[in-house]
Formats: C-alpha cells, sequence, structure tokens
C-alpha cells in the first residue's frame, strides 16, 4: 500500500483533486472517490453502533466489518489491487443465517425504527445501499471485482436482519407499517 500519511493538513487537495494509493491524483467528486466516501460514511456509522449495548457476539462481529469496509476502501484507492476476499462474503452470508434464524417470519413491511441500535442499524442498512449504488456506478466506467459489491449487498441485508434482532433485545418488537390498502383487504 502507499505511503503512511504523517501530515494530515497536506494541501495538495486544495485544487479539488486528491491522491489515490497507487499516487496518481484524481479529481475528488471522480466516482472512484465518491465510492470510497461510502464506504467510509459507513464505516464511521458502524463504530457509532458499536456505540450501543449489543447481542453478545455481535460487537466483535461488526468490528470484523469494520476491518474489511477498510479493507474495501483500501482496494478502492488502489485501482486493480485486490484486498477484500471472497471469504469476507462468506462470513456475512453465515452471519445473516445466524441471526435470521431466531427471527420470526415476517408478515408486513417493517419502519426503519425501534430503539436505537436498531435505528442505527437502519442508517448502516441504507448507507450500505448507497456505497453499494456508488460500487456499480464505478463498475460501469471501470472493470471491478464483484466480491465488493456482493459484500456491499450482503451487508445492507445483514443490517436489517440485526436491526429486527435489536428490537427484540427486551422483548421489543419491530415497527410495523400500517398500509392503507392492507387495512382495507382485512
Amino acid at each position: 500500500m502507499g505511503q503512511r500519511l504523517t501530515q494530515i493538513a497536506t494541501r495538495t487537495g486544495d485544487n479539488g483533486t486528491t491522491g489515490l494509493g497507487d499516487n496518481t491524483r484524481v479529481s475528488k467528486d471522480h466516482l472512484r472517490v465518491h465510492a470510497m466516501g461510502e464506504v467510509d460514511e459507513l464505516n464511521s456509522h458502524l463504530g457509532l453502533l458499536l456505540c450501543e449495548q449489543l447481542p453478545a457476539g455481535v460487537p466483535d462481529l461488526l468490528v470484523e466489518i469494520q476491518h474489511q469496509l477498510f479493507n474495501l476502501g483500501g482496494e478502492l484507492s488502489i485501482p486493480g489491487y485486490e484486498l477484500l476476499k471472497p471469504e469476507a462474503v462468506a462470513a456475512l452470508d453465515a452471519a445473516l443465517a445466524e441471526h435470521n434464524a431466531q427471527l420470526p417470519r415476517l408478515q408486513e413491511f417493517i419502519l426503519p425504527a425501534g430503539n436505537r441500535a436498531a435505528s442505527q442499524a437502519h442508517v448502516c442498512r441504507t448507507v450500505a445501499r448507497r456505497a453499494e449504488r456508488a460500487l456499480v456506478a464505478l463498475g460501469r466506467e471501470e472493470k471491478l471485482r464483484e466480491a465488493p459489491r456482493q459484500y456491499l449487498n450482503r451487508l445492507s441485508d445483514l443490517m436489517f436482519v440485526l436491526a429486527r434482532v435489536f428490537n427484540r433485545m427486551n422483548g421489543g418488537d419491530d415497527v410495523y407499517w400500517k398500509s392503507e390498502r392492507l387495512k382495507a383487504s382485512s
């Protein structure tokens, strides 16, 4: 990887460009930089989620996800480099299966609400979807591996499932959408 920063205020970005890990400079509104920013924001929201009281094992899972998102950001910063491994996608699949198994089947749409941990997990879910869209946009312009896009897709699913788990931590439940259409059909 590129040289580690020893000085934060370098002023090299004052002209609207930023350096990638391969020492090339691109505009700060480049699709690659946009995708990197979305992944960084997602990682920050996960950090905020980690401030909440969470079920056993979940903090370790979220910290591992943060490390994998850092790998993804590093991979995005160095075109053609691979840091996020397919095994990371498989780990999310396993976590999804584990946490989803303890939940009742959904009968209705739920709102992104509930307790604070669940609500923050929903924020993580929506930011993961936005990051995934940024990767799709970048992938139309440049060749990208599938694992990063798959990782973000699975992660958004996991955040939805974890939000449901968090809403049940102290005997709570999901917050269900009160659909006018469904009310009329009952």
